[in-house]
């Protein structure tokens, strides 16, 4: 059976309710109650003036093939699947541009996306660098004759379709955006880009191959799904479900193999002409993703990293924060069912300064995975060599093994198995953390583990929000608070009883999330089958702003079929929204053509573009005043 949402009363007399957090007012108020100074909390946001109550009216459901936002708002697309990120080719309807020119041109299913004003160190909302991610390949849309026939060329298309993207872009008046062409900032990022390895993995034995017998430069990244970005002005890339381009044709995987989900073969088919994905002939390529990559976007000649400090898993989200002795301090999750949340603490200072010193400052720190108490406190335990269990003894050889095997890892030390951990963010002026859960079908199901107190739905297909405070306000604790924000379900099925004391509209499969400069928290759905089956009662994804002081959620934005709602940035002054619109008219199986839309093109026979679209306030305004 299910097990019903924890009452915040039942919980130890430490936990706060978000009634009695936000009513002290203040970092200063929470320190009088809980006996511990927050000064020093500083979010990547900054300080921002915190508003309360939403100021829109909630947009219907919608099943239509078309994005809405609310009366007194417009969105326009922006960058689409195949523009071209300068001067370079323009997209072809019939999607028969080739390798080279797609290396070239926007990548597909946009997802994590982070806006960097221009100059580097402005807090300027009228230009800037756009940087966003592409997560995954369509195959079948990518080429005229789909997957009919496969060759070493359609390969390289693949290759240079997924990564990064780096834009720049303009306010041209009134609330009219365009992306700059030319710009001597843009640069395509792909799984064919060289790229240096930082921290422990570096030089490993484990990280060499054949074409790398140092261990030392990786080629390419993809499976980009979150983001994050530093206070020093680089941007981390999120690498995520890695497994999906690899084969080990043999199945002779071994538990650290399986444990990454190596399968016998792929779909994507990249290991027939690319060897290097082929994991009986190059074991260890596959060690060398599935980390957090971070790109310097105002150094176009600059080489991105592979920062292995902070783990090797399925990453969602980069979010920063300093802990009051300046520590940088990075969250992740693991979007997989029944894996971990992580926290990384530098072991050096962030120097505002210096922008170089700062280079190397995610290479050496201690990660730890989050260990959530029934009783709402929680611990962060540290995956160090040597320490709980990470030894030779239990197959861990040295640090570099324990970060490759982040994930055996928080097995071994006891870390909480959570709900598909995906975005995490903070809000900008009291540090809490919240972190998206978004679904696990599998809890509680024969073998697996039954639900627990952070994860408190058996079958939980409309997951959950999650967010906890550090100890003393300082990011770098080693224990913190935590409650549920929101159980997500739908009224028209049982599940709905989970949802607690937060009222407003129904969704489910809270995915990404930002916090808005007024701290309003942003949460974009990402069901599998959206208006379909179990979420045929929720319509399409969507776009809600919470009040995290009334806990009341209002629907503003629904996409177009098929598609994912993510990558949410805002520029400074809160008054531009970047959103991406990922993988509308996604593959379903009983609708005619394999399709179920067409956006952003009014012909039904177009096929489908990813794409990022911009969402002003018609009169200017700051977005959901």
């Amino acid at each position: 059976m299910s097990m019903p949402q924890p009452a915040l009363d039942e919980l130890a007399e430490l936990r706060l309710s978000r009634r009695e957090f936000i009513t002290l007012g203040s970092m200063a108020g929470l320190s009088a109650l809980i006996g511990t100074s927050l000064t020093g909390c500083v979010t990547a946001a900054g300080t921002a003036s915190i508003k309360s109550g939403i100021g829109f009216r909630s947009v219907p459901l919608s099943s239509a093939d078309t994005v809405t936002v609310p009366q007194g708002y417009s969105s326009r697309l922006l960058y689409a699947w195949g523009d071209p990120i300068s001067d370079g080719p323009p997209y072809k309807p019939d999607a028969s541009n080739t390798a080279d020119e797609q290396a070239l041109q926007a990548g597909m299913h946009h997802d994590g996306m982070h806006f960097f004003p221009l100059p580097l160190g402005s807090n300027t909302s009228d230009h800037g660098l756009l940087v966003l991610n592409h997560e995954y390949l369509d195959q079948k849309l990518l080429f005229p004759d789909a997957m009919e026939t496969w060759t070493a060329e359609k390969v390289k298309k693949c290759l240079n379709g997924v990564g990064v993207s780096v834009i720049e872009v303009k306010k041209t008046g009134g609330n009219e955006w365009q992306v700059v062409r030319p710009s001597k900032y843009a640069r395509r990022i792909t799984a064919q880009t060289p790229m240096s390895i930082g921290g422990p993995a570096r030089g490993n034995v484990l990280m060499r191959t054949e074409a790398d017998p140092r261990g030392e430069e990786i080629l390419g990244t993809y499976s980009n799904c979150a983001n994050g970005f530093t206070p020093w002005g680089t941007y981390l890339t999120c690498e995520e479900n890695i497994h999906s381009q690899f084969a080990m044709p043999s199945g002779k995987q071994n538990k650290k193999q399986l444990r990454h989900i190596l399968r016998r073969t792929s779909g994507a088919r990249w290991f027939e002409f690319e060897e290097r994905f082929n994991a009986d002939k190059h074991p260890n390529e596959f060690h060398r993703f599935g980390w957090v990559v971070e790109i310097d976007p105002f150094d176009p000649a600059s080489k991105p990293v592979k920062r292995t400090a902070l783990g090797r898993c399925a990453h969602e989200s980069a979010y920063y924060t300093l802990a009051p002795d300046g520590r940088v301090v990075i969250y992740t999750g693991d979007d997989t069912a029944f894996e971990f949340i992580y926290k990384f603490v530098s072991r050096d200072k962030y120097n505002p300064n210096n922008r170089a010193a700062n280079r190397d400052l995610l290479d050496h720190g201690t990660l730890y995975a989050g260990k959530f108490n029934a009783d709402g406190t929680g611990v962060w335990i540290p995956l160090v060599h040597g320490q709980n269990g990470l030894t030779e003894a239990n197959d861990f050889a040295d640090q570099a093994d324990v970060v490759i095997h982040a994930k055996l890892a928080g097995t071994q030390v006891g870390a909480t198995p959570m709900d598909r951990p995906e975005w995490i963010v903070i809000h900008p002026t009291s540090g809490e953390v919240y972190a998206s859960l978004t679904n696990n079908s599998e809890r509680g199901m024969k073998g697996k583990p039954g639900a627990d107190a952070a994860n408190p739905r058996e079958r939980n297909r409309f997951g959950q929000i999650v967010r906890w405070r550090e100890a003393g306000g300082n990011a770098a604790a080693t224990t913190f608070l935590w409650d549920l924000f929101v159980i997500a379900g739908d009224p028209m099925h049982a599940e709905n009883e989970h949802r607690g004391n937060v009222k407003g509209d129904a969704f489910a499969c809270p995915d990404c999330m930002q916090f808005a400069p007024d701290g309003t928290l942003w949460i974009g759905t990402d069901t599998s089958s959206p208006g379909r089956g179990v979420y045929a009662n929720l319509g399409n994804n969507q776009l809600l702003a919470a009040d995290t002081v009334t806990g009341e959620i209002r629907r503003f934005l629904t996409g177009p079929r098929g598609c994912e709602i993510t990558g949410l940035s805002f520029t400074p002054d809160g008054k531009t929204a970047f959103l991406n619109i990922q993988h509308p008219g996604e593959f379903a199986e009983d609708s005619p053509n394999g399709r179920i839309g067409s956006w952003p093109s009014e012909d039904p026979a177009a096929r489908p573009r990813s794409g990022t679209i911009v969402i002003t306030k018609d009169d200017g305004g700051i977005i959901g005043s």
